[in-house]
């Protein structure tokens, strides 16, 4: 099974470097306290690395979206 990766905004990216907006724009972040839900990648993994400060991520298995 495919797992996949919750990640929701929970800290406003306003004040914050272009580069961890462009990230956050990256996963389909845009507004606060909205989640997607990605194919857990060491892309993303990266990505929640850059800007784990603003987000919150839970780990999904392959059936439950």
């Amino acid at each position: 099974m495919e797992k996949k990766l919750k990640i929701t905004l929970v800290k406003s990216y306003i004040t914050r470097p272009q580069k961890q907006r462009q990230v956050l724009r990256g996963m389909g972040l845009g507004k606060l306290n909205r989640s997607v839900v990605l194919k857990d990648t060491p892309e993303i993994r990266g990505m929640i690395r850059k800007v784990s400060h603003l987000v919150s991520m839970e780990e999904l298995e392959g059936n439950k979206v």
